[in-house]
């Protein structure tokens, strides 16, 4: 089950059902299918202090994914927890839309979930390729459902 949590920001998360359906299809081109997957966006307050006390980071980052199933699991658990301030502030960054910055770290977490890294440059550009596209999918699915 995919389920989405508002901690210590305003944030308000629209299209619920399409980004879930979303979800799952990614996992699906992975094997994998959703088994407990929380999303819980926050403030940057509340990133630093999980990045400070779990990953030992003292830094603001977009996402912080905690796996709770091994890779090879075909049903993926886990934690994402997304910095709505600092997605913001990368959506200007990078001149994109706040919505489709927001929908490339959802999905950023959700590709660590099924085993993606990025801790080399290597590893970085199979990231952002498979985050292109699974917006690309996202799109697609938006574009059939009007």
């Amino acid at each position: 089950m995919i389920l989405f949590h508002i901690h210590n920001t305003n944030f308000k998360i629209s299209n619920r059902r399409a980004i879930k359906s979303w979800i799952t299809a990614v996992l699906g081109n992975y094997g994998k299918k959703p088994g407990d997957i929380n999303i819980i966006f926050c403030d940057s307050a509340y990133l630093l202090e999980i990045n400070k006390k779990y990953l030992q980071h003292d830094y603001c980052t977009d996402v912080i994914t905690f796996p709770y199933t091994g890779e090879k699991s075909a049903k993926m658990d886990g934690d994402i927890f997304i910095d709505v301030e600092t997605v913001r502030l990368n959506a200007k960054k990078y001149g994109q839309t706040f919505e489709n910055e927001m929908l490339r770290v959802i999905i950023h977490g959700i590709l660590h979930l099924a085993g993606k890294d990025d801790s080399t440059n290597e590893q970085q550009a199979e990231m952002t390729n498979a985050e292109d596209a699974a917006l690309r999918i996202f799109k697609g699915k938006q574009e059939n459902e009007i």
